[in-house]
């Protein structure tokens, strides 16, 4: 669920008024969620609250830009998951994308239980696995999913927006996010089973 932000017309007023205690309140109530988004998409702690920072610094320059077209936590995390695009590319050239720290995830930001991929769907023959375990499965098997997907499953199954608030972040169109979401799930649960049962 989003956070409940004060989207109204004096509150937009002030931020892009450049009002300080403003700007503190956005940084408030968006910091945890916006380093819960980059850091699943980017799966690198150090990376994450670098992208997370320039986030809000975004924010700042471009307030002046946001029309009330959409809501404004549509808008943040659309400049979220622009600036992670921009920045994986420029990780895999560097290759440097193997680093990857999900292991601490489940301490930092806990998962809400994707859809279709909760520890009860994936059949095992014994309980040798608990939360935390198959937790950090599923976190590994997220980094592993292309960008393209593993942006829309996060955005629905992580941040539980709505299909409408995901088009209007990422610009495709409802039929694409329904269909790429759909195929996530599909290829999260696929990964997570192959992962379990090499574990057994």
């Amino acid at each position: 669920m989003s956070p409940q932000v004060p989207d109204d017309a004096r509150f937009l007023e002030r931020l892009k008024a450049r009002d300080e205690r403003a700007f503190n309140e956005l940084v408030r109530l968006y910091e945890r969620r916006v380093y819960s988004l980059v850091f699943r998409m980017l799966a690198r702690r150090d990376e994450a609250e670098d992208v997370t920072q320039e986030v809000f610094v975004q924010v700042f320059k471009a307030i002046d830009q946001f029309r009330g077209d959409a809501k404004l936590s549509t808008w943040v995390y659309r400049i979220a998951v622009n600036l992670c695009k921009n920045r994986s590319k420029y990780l895999a050239r560097r290759h440097a994308g193997e680093q990857d720290e999900l292991e601490a995830v489940a301490e930092r930001v806990p998962l809400h239980e994707a859809k279709g991929v909760t520890a009860s769907d994936v059949s095992r023959p014994d309980e040798a696995f608990d939360g935390h375990e198959v937790e950090a499965v599923v976190q590994r098997c997220i980094a592993k999913l292309e960008p393209d997907f593993r942006e829309v499953l996060v955005l629905r199954d992580v941040e539980d927006l709505s299909y409408e608030e995901i088009a209007q972040i990422t610009g495709l169109p409802d039929g694409t996010v329904k269909s790429r979401i759909f195929r996530a799930r599909a290829q999260l649960k696929a990964c997570v089973e192959s992962c379990l049962g090499e574990k057994i």
